[in-house]
């Protein structure tokens, strides 16, 4: 299974054709159109087998398939937190996508305290997390630090801190980069999985992505 996240900064349906080359089974991808909605013949080929959600039709969080795989809503309310979509993929892994909004981790917190009943090896939670521990004090308990271990407790670690056997707060390669300056970078998208499933991750270039956005994708690859 190979799952990409992006948070494309907009107009997916103008750089979708430049992840697509990935050739991923599963895009996650944050800000981009509501499929439904467009009127991009070749967006929505693309987006053929979908779902999204977001309260604006131009940028919100959407999960894409390739054709034949089984998307299920899984259907874990959102209680107006920003934004979550929870879909089982053809009954044997579940993916939760991520795009949070401000206070960033402390959403994603409360979202996950609320369904961490739901919460077991097979899950991957990826996205744009807009967080890092090195912020940790600014959201006293509903930290990153409190996030990862819980997810420590599932079995679930960060796909970059094993490959790059790095730590948290602690990153050497960034994902997003302000007002696209290589100097503003941070590290605040990721993949969280078992990894007994682990086979590949790697994150994409500067000089290649800045281009298209802010935020480099993240790929993602597995054994199921």
């Amino acid at each position: 299974m190979k799952i990409i996240s992006w948070n494309c900064q907009g107009k997916f349906r103008e750089k979708f054709q430049y992840i697509e080359a990935y050739e991923a089974d599963i895009y996650v991808i944050q800000e981009c159109e509501n499929p439904v909605v467009t009127k991009h013949s070749a967006y929505q080929k693309f987006t053929s087998n979908h779902m999204w959600i977001g309260n604006n039709k131009n940028k919100g969080l959407g999960i894409f398939a390739k054709e034949g795989i089984i998307l299920k809503d899984n259907g874990w309310q959102n209680f107006l937190l920003r934004h979550f979509l929870s879909v089982r993929i053809n009954d044997e892994l579940d993916i939760l996508a991520v795009w949070a909004g401000s206070p960033h981790i402390e959403e994603y917190c409360v979202y996950q305290e609320i369904h961490y009943d739901k919460f077991h090896e097979k899950l991957v939670v990826l996205g744009d997390f807009n967080s890092n521990k090195r912020w940790d004090k600014k959201h006293q308990e509903r930290n990153h630090t409190y996030v990862v271990e819980k997810f420590k407790m599932v079995k679930l670690e960060s796909a970059y801190h094993y490959e790059k056997n790095e730590h948290q707060g602690q990153e050497t390669q960034a994902t997003f980069f302000l007002h696209r300056h290589f100097e503003k970078s941070y590290h605040i998208d990721y993949a969280f999985l078992n990894l007994d499933y682990y086979k590949y991750m790697e994150l994409g270039n500067f000089e290649e992505w800045i281009i298209y956005s802010d935020h480099m994708p993240l790929y993602l690859e597995m054994t199921l």
